[in-house]
């Protein structure tokens, strides 16, 4: 008993040192972390409070230089406002000085931001000048409703000065504007400062400057307002102006100061905030770093385990990896093989080995130029293989080359090269493969050369291939006559396949034919349209013989194929051989007519003569043998009819001397007689279309020596061509109002020697530019009956006198548009012979 008590109190002691043993074990890391804690806690909150002091003492200098800034601003302003007063009480009479005043007031403006805008007034309060001038600084004020409490600060300022004889500043006047007026903030509160200008004891006027608090807040550097609000308050505790709209923490820094900025200066009291609450940085960035190390002991141990697990994974899948790279590259037809950096072979695949009847064993470790290579090409191969290791070459195109297989046969190959990257995204190599193309190499060499005879073929054709896609309407092909005359686009081709109907059609049949089943039907492809004359219509007028067809193109889609024959010589000589025919025809009923008219007047011209001859017979008879009344009424009408017969025969005779053919000859003539011919030859042509014709012929012209048949032959068509313009410039129902075609023959004494000159001018539409530049050519006439050859002839006939025909527009009175058009002729008054005879 006694030795089982004594066992007992031999073993507690050791239960109890035990017992402390684990309990330091498990309470001393807590307690060496709580007395840390604590010790940590007390020097944090003796930071605190010395933080607190520095930016409490911080928060008063900040606080004193800004005031002083700004009682120096407003100091420097007054002085720069008693300046402005000397300078304009000494320039009263100096127009130049005054100008310099006002200048120097606007750069005060320009320079001060709190300054809106500065006001000189004489002593009767009367506004003189302001400064800025239109400016948008100041054009605000009267945009608003803020005029009459602006002016009456303005005045009671004004008066609070004359009676200080002091410089003054009114109270603050708070502006209604509206949250859409631009700058709302900094034109919210406004207030004047007033300096009297005093000369002799008298004051001649006031120097008003207009302040804005929220102007007197940018006096404080921008770096300040940074880190610190400013509020400007009254001493009633009215905020003025705020420099930041940016709330201040709970807990924030806040200090302020009153603004003695003149000595009849409203109450001003400058208060500022700090923004960043007043926090213990260091306590709580200790407290982050205790228990950030806890935490980071303890992700240590967890990133190990999970690394751990990672790395297994990792191991498993590059085992995989690696057996099915392997395998993929015994499985794969293409030779791979690796380089280190000094183009030593450090690898070969199985697909390698067997292109070149070479083992791994003997291939691994050799350098270029390697025995695979033909002798007669291996300094080509090394030049090519260090080209293509330096550049991106082999890696997109490629690089062809050629292999001597060990028992001696030759292979094509096309070899690429890649750039082989480490772990660390070092280069530690490349990695080339090797594609045997002496198969597809020898089909592609028959296949150029046999599209090279085609394409000689189809360029060496004086006709038009095009290929177009149907789908996209791009050009698949063209031949050099194609892209000579319609260039590389697929717009000549769509010109030559037809009208734009013809296109809508064309994609029509692509679409339906791309929503039917695969493949083109073999009936649709080879039905091949007739050949369609084209003409384009681009302005050059060439006309082309077309054949269409529809061919599946190389990639399956649908296509055209369009073969177009320049036959534009073929139908030009048609239609110059049609053109031909009409004039011969044309030319033969003339010649008829003209001998019928010959026969005709002929014909004509005795029953003429017989019904004048018996008319005038009549009228004889009757004379003497009638009651007087019926003599009146009978005998006119008899002389009448008798005129009018003889009228008839003198034209049928002017017909016939006029279609006569007869060699010219030239003989002296009156002009007038030929001109008198040709308006009665044309007059019955003018009554007929209810147009007039006037003559103007100078009296007293000297007879000339011409040709009288030739030149009526002129001036008819051009009588012809003046009725014709008028005709078609006037309408049946308005051709009373139409000028008269007239023509005139005068003398043109402006040239030496002097000339006869005949004008005939009309009152038509004109000529068109295109067509002056072309009306004498042979052929050429804008009349759908006509053959071309009347001016052309009439120029001859002028020319073979030694003359000149012309043609020249008239404008009309305004001067906007063509009044018609007169050709003018001028003759010599003696001909060459006549003259070279004298």
């Amino acid at each position: 008993m006694k030795s089982t008590a004594l066992f007992g109190l031999v073993i507690k002691p050791f239960n109890w040192l035990r017992k402390i043993r684990g309990f330091r074990l498990v309470y001393t890391p807590l307690l060496a972390i709580v007395l840390f804690t604590v010790v940590m806690g007390i020097i944090l909150g003796t930071l605190h409070l010395q933080e607190k002091g520095q930016q409490e003492a911080a928060l008063f200098r900040e606080l004193s230089f800004a005031k002083q800034r700004i009682q120096l601003r407003f100091a420097n302003n007054a002085d720069s406002l008693n300046t402005i007063n000397r300078e304009i009480a000494a320039s009263s009479e100096d127009t130049k000085l005054r100008q310099l005043v006002r200048e120097q007031a606007d750069d005060l403006v320009l320079n001060n931001h709190e300054i809106v805008k500065i006001i000189w007034l004489n002593a009767e309060n009367t506004k003189q000048w302001t400064v800025p001038v239109n400016n948008a600084k100041t054009d605000w004020i009267s945009k608003t409703q803020n005029d009459q409490a602006v002016n009456e600060g303005l005045n009671k300022a004004i008066e609070l000065s004359r009676a200080t004889s002091r410089a003054a500043f009114s109270q603050f006047i708070s502006l209604n504007l509206s949250d859409e007026e631009p700058l709302v903030k900094d034109r919210r509160t406004v207030f004047w400062q007033v300096a009297p200008n005093i000369v002799g004891g008298q004051v001649i006027g006031f120097l008003a400057a207009l302040y804005t608090t929220q102007g007197i807040l940018d006096i404080i550097p921008g770096e300040l307002k940074a880190h610190y609000r400013f509020t400007l308050l009254t001493d009633k505790e009215r905020v003025l102006s705020i420099s930041s709209d940016r709330d201040t923490p709970k807990r924030a820094f806040s200090n302020q100061t009153s603004l003695d900025i003149g000595v009849l200066s409203p109450n001003l009291v400058l208060r500022i905030d700090t923004y960043p609450p007043p926090t213990n940085l260091t306590f709580r960035m200790l407290i982050g770093v205790v228990i950030g190390l806890s935490a980071f002991v303890i992700w240590s141990l967890w990133s190990v385990l999970k690394q751990m697990q990672v790395r297994q994974e990792a191991e498993a899948n590059l085992s995989t990896e690696t057996s099915f790279r392997n395998a993929m590259e015994n499985s794969t037809p293409v030779g791979i093989r690796a380089h280190d950096m000094q183009k030593r072979i450090t690898y070969v695949n199985r697909a390698f080995c067997e292109m070149t009847g070479w083992s791994a064993k003997e291939l691994v470790g050799l350098l270029p130029p390697f025995p695979f290579w033909p002798d007669a090409r291996r300094d080509e191969l090394v030049d090519k293989m260090n080209r293509a290791l330096l550049s991106d070459t082999g890696s997109k195109t490629g690089i062809e080359g050629a292999i001597l297989r060990r028992d001696g046969s030759l292979i094509q190959t096309r070899t690429f090269i890649a750039p082989l990257i480490n772990e660390r995204g070092k280069q530690t190599g490349w990695v080339t493969s090797l594609i045997d193309i002496s198969e597809p190499k020898k089909i592609r060499e028959e296949l150029a050369a046999s599209q090279e005879r085609f394409i000689t073929v189809l360029e060496g054709l004086d006709a038009a291939v095009s290929v177009v896609d149907l789908e996209s309407d791009q050009l698949l092909f063209a031949n050099r006559f194609y892209r000579e005359n319609f260039g590389d686009d697929s717009k000549g081709h769509f010109q030559l396949a037809g009208n734009a109907n013809n296109l809508e059609t064309l994609h029509d049949v692509a679409e339906d034919l791309q929503d039917s089943p695969p493949g083109i039907p073999t009936s649709f492809l080879y039905q091949e349209s007739e050949s369609e004359e084209i003409q384009l219509s681009d302005g050059s007028n060439k006309w082309y013989e077309v054949r269409r067809r529809f061919i599946p193109w190389v990639d399956g889609h649908l296509a055209q194929l369009l073969i177009a024959t320049d036959i534009t010589a073929r139908k030009e000589a048609d239609e110059s051989a049609r053109l031909q025919e009409e004039r011969m025809q044309f030319t033969s009923r003339l010649t008829t007519m003209g001998e019928m008219a010959s026969s005709l007047a002929h014909e004509l011209n005795q029953p003429l003569s017989a019904i004048s001859n018996y008319c005038m017979g009549v009228a004889k008879r009757l004379e003497g043998n009638l009651d007087p009344a019926l003599t009146k009424d009978i005998l006119p009408a008899l002389e009448k009819a008798s005129e009018q017969a003889h009228r008839a025969g003198t034209i049928i005779q002017r017909i016939r001397g006029f279609v006569k053919r007869s060699e010219p000859q030239r003989k002296s003539t009156a002009i007038s007689e030929i001109i008198n011919d040709a308006v009665g030859l044309v007059e019955i042509e003018a009554h007929r279309h209810r147009l007039t014709m006037t003559s103007n012929i100078t009296e007293n012209l000297p007879e000339v020596d011409i040709d009288p048949v030739l030149i009526l032959q002129v001036l008819v068509n051009l009588l012809k061509n003046g009725l014709d313009s008028t005709r078609e410039a006037y309408p049946l129902s308005s051709r009373w109002s139409a000028p008269a075609v007239n023509i005139s023959a005068d003398l043109d004494t402006s040239i030496f020697p002097a000339m006869l000159r005949i004008q005939v001018s009309d009152g038509g539409s004109g000529i068109p530019e295109l067509v002056s530049q072309r009306m004498f050519e042979p052929f050429f006439s804008t009349k759908s009956d006509g053959m071309g050859m009347g001016l052309n002839i009439c120029r001859s006939i002028i020319e073979s006198h030694q003359g000149r025909l012309w043609a020249v527009n008239r404008m009309d009175a305004e001067h906007t548009k063509l009044a018609g058009c007169t050709f003018t002729i001028l003759l010599p008054l003696v001909s060459p012979e006549a003259a070279g005879n004298v």
